[in-house]
């Protein structure tokens, strides 16, 4: 039997993954399609989120699945890009079936990158159009790329940041189950070695890196610069409320790589998607491997990206 050497979250079977990258203005975003059936949950613990239909996947709602989910740059501004996904979705027929009509329905997560490039020019509806059609399932393109391209980690007065970037992680289970991420890193904080708790990219003085917590100590910070948004992504079933769950405790990733994280100027979010076709539906197992896939997905996103 071949054995698969993606380590992304298109090694689940059905999603695929579609950047578009605008590199003069430095932003771009990235589309994540999922197969039929797909539930999701989300789960924001940043206190600055730029986020759409983020109440329509929460439990209790009539909502029971996605098409897709958008991760994007330019903040605000940055959602009409999803626009761009309902248009693909709807002229290939796939959305909530409505009478006649069909809604796609696709949650999105913005960052705040309109003072790396041009902050004038924000991903819109041709740009979240054109990242569908980029999207397949092959191994994900990390890095500078896509919603990572204008991102940065380290960010405090006085200091330099780093490039951040888009990563994906991903785990195998012996028994087939697959948990991965996919994770736009533009974070407040640095990003550390979840084991060892060093530095790997982040905020520098004179070319050292700093301890950005140090420095928020009664610090003229600028709110909403930052945030941390992804996709936990899993094979298995799990309900709506189950999926919420999950994204839950994969937060507990993103505080492991990011330090410090879910701050009153981040708008970390995290989504799940569940394509349903394992029968594994241990939330507790998927939740304790979403969390490790995210921490992975971070540290790879800065060791892939490129210099701005």
């Amino acid at each position: 039997m071949k054995v698969s050497t993606n380590y992304t979250i298109t090694a689940i079977d059905g999603i695929q993954v579609g950047h578009a990258t605008n590199i003069s203005a430095k932003t771009g975003c990235t589309v994540i399609l999922c197969p039929e059936g797909t539930t999701a949950g989300v789960d924001v613990r940043g206190a600055a989120p730029g986020t759409r239909e983020t109440d329509a996947i929460r439990p209790g709602r009539l909502i029971q699945e996605v098409h897709g989910i958008l991760l994007t740059g330019g903040s605000a501004f940055g959602l009409d890009a999803t626009s761009g996904v309902v248009q693909y979705l709807e002229q290939r027929e796939i959305g909530f079936k409505a009478g006649d009509v069909r809604v796609p329905i696709v949650p999105t997560a913005v960052i705040f990158d309109l003072h790396v490039g041009d902050g004038k020019i924000r991903p819109n509806k041709d740009m979240g159009y054109e990242a569908c059609i980029n999207a397949d399932n092959t191994q994900v393109l990390m890095g500078s790329i896509g919603a990572g391209t204008g991102a940065t980690v380290g960010k405090a007065p006085g200091i330099e940041p780093s490039p951040g970037g888009i990563g994906s992680g991903c785990i195998r289970l012996e028994n087939g189950l697959i948990v991965a991420a996919l994770t736009v890193v533009n974070s407040l904080g640095n990003v550390v070695d979840p084991k060892s708790g060093e530095i790997i990219s982040g905020g520098k003085d004179k070319g050292v890196y700093v301890d950005i917590t140090e420095r928020l100590l009664d610090a003229d910070i600028v709110p909403g610069t930052n945030t941390t948004i992804g996709v936990v992504a899993t094979n298995a079933k799990l309900t709506v409320a189950e999926a919420t769950r999950v994204a839950e405790m994969a937060h507990d990733g993103m505080a492991r790589a990011i330090y410090p994280s879910h701050t009153m100027f981040d708008g970390d979010t995290l989504f799940t998607l569940a394509t349903g076709k394992h029968e594994q539906s241990s939330v507790n197992t998927i939740g304790i491997l979403g969390a490790e896939a995210v921490a992975k997905s971070i540290v790879n996103a800065v060791m892939a990206s490129t210099p701005s």
